[in-house]
């Protein structure tokens, strides 16, 4: 396993997927705080710069799809997006509001955009939030940039040229160098093909890499996922995560 705080764990993780989008309306503090209350300690989020430099949780670039009004968040100040409320209720919280709320929860966070990058970077190092956050991308580059600028203790994903690589070890006896990241964060299946297998999984371990599945819903799937041995589970629906965990001892979050 990496030796980075953020992964240090008796169990695998539990994540609760953008606060628990089955349960309460996706990104929004109320959905953090329900996962917080059912004991989840590890959160999943997505963050994008507002016009004025605001870093918010929230996953598409659009307000359209969760909120009650539309527009895209960089176009937005965030002074002007009070009005907007997430499934009509809920305000989009700041990213900061997050890491003050929680302060012993970790922060698994995408930036979905290169303008993200370094107000993210900017908050994690005044935060001194730095052991409790994972970055991961879409983008291998956003990675990288991050990484270079908080340095080597932050935890960060694998992006898609360093699962790839990882994906073609399996033909070759070795790499010349191990894929960039920490953490394999992937799905557990790419249209109907299993991608997670018990083959990977012992692949990513042995160069030392997580094995984070995300996003999982339904209890046999997670036992299955389990059973291969993956490090992490990512999942919207927070109770049946929860409850498979405890069956099999394994719950390593607040009761």
């Amino acid at each position: 396993m990496p030796d980075k705080d953020f992964l240090q764990s008796d169990f695998p993780l539990a994540f609760a997927h953008r606060g628990g989008v089955l349960d309460f309306p996706e990104n929004s503090l109320k959905a953090f705080q329900g996962a917080y209350d059912l004991g989840f300690r590890y959160m999943e989020t997505d963050v994008h710069a507002t016009k004025d430099g605001q870093l918010v949780a929230f996953h598409d670039d659009k307000l359209d799809r969760v909120t009650n009004t539309k527009g895209k968040i960089g176009e937005i100040n965030f002074s002007d997006l009070s009005h907007a409320l997430i499934g009509g209720t809920e305000p989009i919280p700041l990213l900061m509001e997050l890491l003050e709320e929680f302060p012993d929860a970790k922060f698994n966070i995408d930036p979905k955009h290169d303008g993200a990058v370094e107000p993210l970077a900017e908050i994690i190092v005044r935060t001194n939030s730095t052991n409790r956050v994972c970055v991961g991308s879409f983008s291998d580059e956003r990675i990288k940039r991050i990484a270079k600028l908080i340095g080597p203790k932050l935890c960060t994903g694998m992006g898609p040229k360093s699962i790839s690589k990882l994906q073609i070890s399996k033909l070759t006896k070795s790499l010349l160098t191990s894929p960039f990241g920490d953490c394999a964060q992937v799905p557990s299946k790419i249209k109907g093909v299993p991608f997670i297998t018990r083959e990977f999984v012992k692949r990513a371990h042995y160069l030392d890499k997580a094995v984070h599945a995300w996003t999982i819903n339904e209890p046999e799937e997670i036992e299955y996922l389990l059973d291969l041995g993956v490090d992490g589970i990512m999942t919207d629906n927070l109770s049946a995560l929860k409850s498979v965990y405890l069956a099999r001892g394994i719950w390593n979050g607040r009761t």
